[in-house]
């Protein structure tokens, strides 16, 4: 995946920088923090010109980020395109942030709205999802990657046959982990309708998995769509 530049000279997440640390904190400390906090100290430190807390936010969330964003506009090299543009946004706007929401799903906003703009100016075909899954990530231990593999086509492939809205409430709910509420304020839709989406999105993917002999709930089968 290509490297996040906000200059020709030199970009914002480039290796070779010293480690981030929080702002006023020491490494054990630092290793404590809750997931949340963390992110919002790095968020702090992005808004304040860290280059280092840029780039531990960029290994954090890019494989996710681009898993998302692909699944929507299903076309690999848009996908890289707008995750570089999802991050130099964070870069630039990190001091919008007000912690009314987790940061990943701040980040996803973004990057759904970055996803539905690049849609809007492009009318070609796009490419089949279904490589979303084959992108590894780094936190994966072997075994789960093998699992993935295993299961990975037939479910991209069930998932394919759901309508956009339909998929794009399966990733946010059973990849993302994100609650109703949450999947609201990324998509821009009232939680009741998020409901009703998720309702028949379920019932349609179960249907669809059964067919092909893969019992059990959407649940289930969240190992193969990550």
């Amino acid at each position: 995946m290509r490297v996040l530049s906000d200059s020709p000279s030199g970009d914002c997440i480039a290796s070779g920088s010293r480690a981030w640390q929080p702002p006023g904190l020491g490494a054990p400390t630092a290793e404590g923090l809750a997931p949340q906090r963390l992110d919002e100290l790095l968020l702090q430190s992005i808004a304040a010109g860290d280059k280092s807390a840029m780039r531990v936010l960029h290994q954090h969330y890019n494989v996710r980020v681009y898993r998302f964003i692909l699944r929507l506009v299903r076309n690999a090299d848009l996908a890289e395109d707008i995750v570089s543009v999802v991050f130099l946004e964070v870069w630039r706007c990190a001091d919008r942030f007000k912690a009314e929401s987790q940061v990943v799903t701040w980040l996803l906003a973004i990057a759904r709205h970055k996803a539905v703009s690049a849609l809007r100016r492009r009318s070609e075909p796009q490419l089949d999802d279904h490589m979303a899954a084959a992108v590894a990530d780094p936190r994966d231990d072997p075994e789960t990657q093998m699992d993935q593999k295993d299961r990975c086509e037939i479910v991209q492939k069930c998932l394919a046959q759901l309508s956009p809205c339909q998929r794009e409430i399966i990733d946010l709910v059973y990849y993302h982990e994100k609650s109703v509420k949450e999947v609201a304020q990324i998509v821009g839709v009232p939680e009741g309708t998020v409901k009703t989406r998720m309702f028949y999105a379920r019932k349609h993917m179960s249907k669809l998995l059964a067919a092909v002999g893969i019992q059990g709930t959407c649940a289930d089968t969240r190992v193969a769509v990550l």
